[in-house]
């Protein structure tokens, strides 16, 4: 009897499939800066969703929405004058605005947390961190995030 060819499963895996779903979603994004996007999932489906820009009903940062992503400040500065919203607190948000509960959730973004948005996650219960590329992880988000048993990785493509 021939020995039987074991399959192999040509899906991406899990990462791959909701980072790549984070990555389309950053394209709705309405910041005239940076293009970002948030997937919350739990048990491998989605139950919220989020990207940065200007808040619910306040004209769109592209549209000049935001004086501050409108005007020339370097990156990484005046933050206390930008009015829009990472996308990781979008999605936190709404699941909030939903009714959806967060515990025990991963969340994937495409580029890695702020100190602000650290602290969100921790207060959402959301367990898992999973992200692309490198924006203000310092090493007290990394900290915070650690000491709050959440655990955070980057995704690297396979």
């Amino acid at each position: 009897m021939a020995a039987q060819k074991k399959r192999v499963d040509p899906r991406p895996d899990w990462d791959t499939y909701f980072m790549a779903i984070a990555e389309v979603a950053a394209t709705r994004a309405n910041c005239s800066r940076r293009k970002v996007a948030a997937i919350v999932v739990s048990e491998n489906r989605i139950i919220s969703t989020g990207y940065n820009g200007t808040p619910r009903g306040v004209k769109n940062c592209f549209e000049g929405g935001c004086p501050r992503c409108a005007g020339s400040a370097p990156s990484g500065s005046s933050l206390e004058e930008c009015i829009c919203v990472h996308a990781e607190q979008n999605a936190i948000c709404q699941a909030a605005y939903h009714g959806i509960a967060l515990a025990g959730a991963t969340i994937y973004v495409t580029i890695s947390p702020c100190l602000t948005c650290a602290k969100m996650i921790i207060n959402a219960g959301i367990r898992e961190v999973v992200y692309g590329g490198d924006y203000a992880f310092t090493e007290q988000t990394e900290r915070l995030l650690k000491e709050a048993k959440v655990t955070c990785r980057r995704f690297v493509k396979p």
